[in-house]
């Protein structure tokens, strides 16, 4: 029996049953990282001993009251673990142990998980390859020639690759759904403020959420009621926010509204995907759900408003790596030299990408050209998604054009690189929940991902809906 291969639900049974013990899964989990993380490259730290101490501490407890009791959890590598390194896969953090958990991190830990590593990722969560990590360049598994996404790369290649079977990423304008997308498993990222940010090291306050990544719409559900709910460490978060998200999974998509692109015929996506949306959309009228084409907020205007505003929050964010209070600090003469050294060996090229950028949209002669008009343009988005929740329940899109792409190919062309970010962005610029999930393969047997984005706070309409397209694609049934 391949443990580290089952879901949670899966495992879940078995503990209850009694068939299996946390150790074992723990040493299949392990076992299949030491096979594999050398070619996929997914970890940065495997809390070996750690993870096998607490699953025999576990088996002295009972299963019945955790709901994930037992189940190996990877961490992305910006979300603080006490007394484990969290460097956001950069330099100018190498080494850094945060004297506290991530809200999160505590939450997984009461209901019964067990935190089996770090994973890799872009620097600061700067990324859609996972190329831009500090340490290692993180490959996916359905064909290491490719990039896993990002900037939850090393997450979602983690789960892809059985190698876990949830691990969390964060998601600022997609990072969770992309590499979902990419990899073949299931990202969901809540509504702004349903799970707290509290340890999550800052890229964009405004954008940046914490989620889930695994390889069913259920594990990705029964996650986020243990995660979600208010903190009084988060000002943003969201009160009586937590809550059961399984129980209606399997009422069906019978009745539904659901909205898709109108013109979604002349965009330039991958031709499979683009026949796979039509299908899905007579799937789903034959499952009796209404299904009505309509305009969505424009995706050219989000993703420019997106890294107008998230690079002025970087560069606002980051201001405080300065060499003087916690990790690397670079050799120099002056005080001057020591801020200037750090940041420019600390940081890597497309960090200090964004930083400039940001600086640049923040500063006197261009804050109302650039950061006002964008704030202006996230005003808009929001009220036209909020128009279009007033008709519909759901709305279907592709999570990116089309399937990964070589690592390398990309790296020197930022632009392009940034554009695969843009049906993903509006999500986080309205604050709205959104899933992607597996929906098919293209002919070279690459991945490719569905999307589905709810109403403020419509998380069990989107995961109802989610469970009912998994159902049609079939994806990840043995």
């Amino acid at each position: 029996m391949e443990l580290n291969k089952k879901s949670i639900s899966e495992l879940r049974k078995l503990y209850i049953e009694n068939s299996v013990k946390p150790t074992e899964v723990v040493q299949s989990c392990l076992h299949a990282i030491s096979n594999k993380d050398k070619e996929i490259g997914a970890f940065l730290d495997v809390m070996s001993e750690d993870a096998l101490r607490r699953a025999a501490e576990l088996e002295k407890e009972s299963p019945e009251e955790m709901p994930l009791y037992g189940i190996p959890v990877a961490v992305k590598d910006n979300i603080c673990t006490m007394g484990y390194r969290t460097t956001c896969a950069s330099r100018i953090l190498e080494g850094y142990k945060p004297p506290y958990n991530a809200t999160v991190v505590d939450r997984l830990l009461k209901a019964g998980a067990i935190i089996i590593g770090k994973t890799n990722m872009d620097e600061f969560a700067m990324g859609s390859s996972t190329e831009n990590s500090a340490y290692q360049i993180t490959k996916n598994p359905w064909n290491v020639d490719f990039a896993p996404g990002g900037s939850s790369g090393g997450s979602a290649a983690a789960v892809a690759a059985y190698m876990v079977p949830v691990a969390l990423g964060s998601d600022t304008g997609g990072s969770i759904r992309q590499p979902a997308s990419l990899c073949g498993v299931v990202g969901l990222k809540g509504t702004y403020g349903r799970v707290s940010r509290y340890g999550l090291v800052a890229f964009a306050s405004s954008l940046d959420q914490i989620g889930p990544i695994t390889r069913t719409v259920e594990d990705s559900a029964i996650v986020m009621s243990v995660i979600s709910g208010q903190d009084p460490r988060d000002a943003t978060s969201i009160p009586d926010a937590a809550g059961d998200l399984v129980t209606g999974l399997n009422m069906g998509i019978e009745g539904l509204k659901i909205a898709v692109p109108e013109n979604f015929e002349e965009w330039d996506i991958d031709g499979v995907l683009k026949k796979i949306l039509k299908d899905t959309i007579e799937e789903l009228k034959g499952a009796g759900a209404i299904v009505e084409p309509a305009r969505l907020p424009d995706m050219d205007a989000s993703i420019a408003c997106y890294y107008v505003l998230a690079n002025a929050e970087a560069s606002s964010n980051l201001a405080r790596y300065d060499g003087v209070r916690y990790g690397f600090r670079a050799k120099s003469e002056s005080l001057d030299e020591m801020y200037e050294m750090t940041r420019g060996e600390g940081f890597g090229d497309e960090v200090k990408r964004r930083v400039l950028l940001g600086t640049y949209v923040l500063s006197a002669g261009y804050y109302d050209a650039y950061y006002n008009k964008a704030q202006q343009v996230r005003a808009m988005i929001c009220s036209n998604f909020e128009t279009l929740f007033s008709r519909y329940d759901l709305i279907m899109l592709p999570t990116v054009p089309g399937p990964s792409f070589k690592l390398g190919e990309r790296i020197g062309n930022p632009i392009e690189m940034y554009l695969s970010d843009i049906f993903t962005t509006p999500a986080n610029i309205a604050g709205i929940p959104a899933i992607s999930l597996p929906a098919g393969l293209t002919d070279k047997g690459l991945p490719l991902g569905m999307q589905l984005l709810a109403g403020y706070e419509g998380e069990t309409k989107l995961l109802r809906g989610a469970a009912a397209l998994e159902k049609i694609y079939k994806f990840n049934e043995d």
